[in-house]
């Protein structure tokens, strides 16, 4: 390894390490929370710190965590045989199980959560072609080893000791299906991998992205209620998505600094049931109502939007990917002691009189710590007539998903 005497750590989307006075400078892509309580001293190889900038203009992290980042950072020098070294070292030391790795969510994914600097152990599983996909991915120098794991037979060795679960299995949307119409497929793999997280993993948090994710997390909890494991605090459908793109439109619409925009986004993760809180927008922002009608269209749409777009090629799975591996990412930083994680989340909820209500949520080292009702108060005639719309197609997505447990044996 080139000896560096200066280096640049840009944590944001793209994220640049460059070795002054050496020649190597090597390029990636992550977003990352680092815990000040570690002594950071290098990654990937390469060493790290003099700087660490956090004004990307796009992050895996949003304002409020980026700016908790740089409060929490402080290198301080050291001094060595080679003079001071300013340095920051992530510990890798949680395990991640992607569970339909192979797909098109699952392939971009595994690699966005390969650069994470606190992911030590990434077990790939899907039915087929994952070893390819594995292969691949351990050529990357990231400090997490790589390990694939193929068919049902294989499916417990992938979950021992796991400590996240991310669930993007199941067959994409076409044009001219709803979420809804991938039900009947979908429901049987998530109930079957949520058996398996069930018996080898029960401790684990659990993303779940397969859609329909209103269904499909109800399934996914009464799984772990029949097996006597359910923490709700632990379970969470995977809504980031929503919130990326109604922070993105809203950025390209008022001409805004993306890393500045946070616009929370409640409901469910299908059509009508996504809201986005445009009036709790931050910074504080005015809309015009023909604004917010058109935003929260296209917001509530914009999955149709790439499915229409790829024309039969496949739905929205990079942009899903990126959006998951922020939901991993932020979990990480809670599990590794960070007070200062928030995200919005289809969880068990009693902010509405529905079961479960996708809201901003703050994580902490045992899942769910506290469910931020704030942003349901003072909502504008828009918001509450669109809230009071989408519960009863909410509700309705929650039974299903219940029922079908309810109707269905549950493997021992």
């Amino acid at each position: 390894m080139a000896a560096t005497s200066a280096t640049t750590l840009s944590v944001g989307s793209t994220t640049s390490l460059g070795c002054k006075g050496s020649s190597i400078s090597q390029s990636k892509a992550f977003g990352v929370k680092f815990n000040s309580k570690n002594n950071i001293r290098s990654f990937s190889g390469l060493k790290a710190a003099t700087t660490v900038n956090c004004e990307s203009e796009s992050s895996f992290l949003g304002k409020e965590s980026l700016a908790a980042l740089k409060q929490s950072i402080t290198p301080k020098a050291q001094k060595g045989n080679r003079g001071y070294v300013n340095c920051v070292q992530p510990q890798a030391s949680y395990k991640v199980a992607i569970l339909g790795a192979s797909g098109g969510i699952g392939q971009p994914l595994a690699l966005l959560v390969k650069m994470s600097p606190l992911v030590s152990e990434l077990n790939l599983y899907d039915i087929a072609n994952v070893k390819g996909v594995a292969a691949d991915l351990s050529h990357c120098n990231t400090p997490s080893q790589v390990s694939d794991f193929t068919g049902a037979s294989e499916l417990a060795n992938c979950l021992k000791g796991v400590n996240v679960v991310v669930i993007p299995a199941g067959v994409p949307r076409k044009p001219g299906m709803t979420r809804d119409d991938l039900f009947n497929i979908n429901a049987n793999i998530v109930k079957t991998l949520v058996e398996a997280v069930a018996d080898n993993c029960p401790d684990a948090f659990i993303h779940i992205i397969s859609n329909p994710v209103n269904s499909t997390v109800p399934i996914a909890a009464e799984v772990l209620k029949r097996k006597g494991v359910y923490d709700p605090k632990k379970l969470f459908g995977v809504t980031t998505l929503d919130v990326v793109r109604a922070n993105t439109f809203v950025a390209q619409k008022k001409n805004l600094r993306l890393i500045d925009v946070d616009v929370p986004v409640v409901g469910g993760h299908a059509g009508i049931t996504i809201l986005p809180l445009l009036s709790k927008t931050k910074p504080s922002t005015t809309f015009t109502d023909e604004e917010v009608q058109e935003l929260t269209v296209r917001i509530q749409n914009a999955g149709t939007e790439v499915v229409e777009a790829k024309a039969g090629a496949g739905s929205a799975t990079l942009s899903m990917a990126y959006a998951a591996a922020r939901f991993v990412e932020s979990s990480l930083r809670a599990l590794d002691g960070d007070s200062d994680v928030y995200e919005c989340a289809f969880v068990q909820s009693d902010v509405s009189e529905l079961p479960f209500f996708a809201s901003r949520i703050k994580i902490g080292k045992n899942g769910v710590e506290a469910l931020i009702s704030s942003d349901l108060q003072g909502l504008s005639e828009y918001e509450q007539k669109a809230l009071d719309a989408l519960k009863p197609e909410l509700k309705s997505s929650i039974e299903k998903g219940t029922g079908f447990v309810q109707t269905e044996p549950v493997a021992a």
